[in-house]
């Protein structure tokens, strides 16, 4: 399952070696350059009017959902902390009577 897939041996591309030249004269054959590969065809996007359309409304809707979700959290958070603050002072309100001996 997590072996690496390798291709058959007769689709690789064939290696290019030059053979060195001990005497000074330059090579006769000069080496050839190996192909060009293309690539590949894929179709081309074209936006319509109503296209870009979707794709504005759709990001407009994302946007006003995550604001949304953003908001609420930062309202929670708020009162949240609200309340905790409100608990704190009637537990110091609480303690400071019990020291008093009422």
């Amino acid at each position: 399952m997590f072996t690496p897939k390798y291709p058959p041996q007769d689709t690789a591309p064939a290696a290019t070696a030059s053979v060195p030249t001990t005497d000074n004269a330059p090579a006769t054959t000069p080496p050839t350059p190996a192909p060009v590969a293309s690539a590949p065809n894929r179709p081309t996007v074209q936006l319509t009017p109503g296209t870009a359309l979707a794709l504005v409304g759709g990001g407009t809707a994302v946007i006003l959902v995550v604001g949304a979700v953003l908001v609420s959290m930062l309202l929670a958070v708020a009162i949240t902390g609200v309340s905790v603050a409100v608990v704190a002072i009637v537990l110091r309100l609480l303690a400071k009577d019990l020291q008093k001996g009422r």
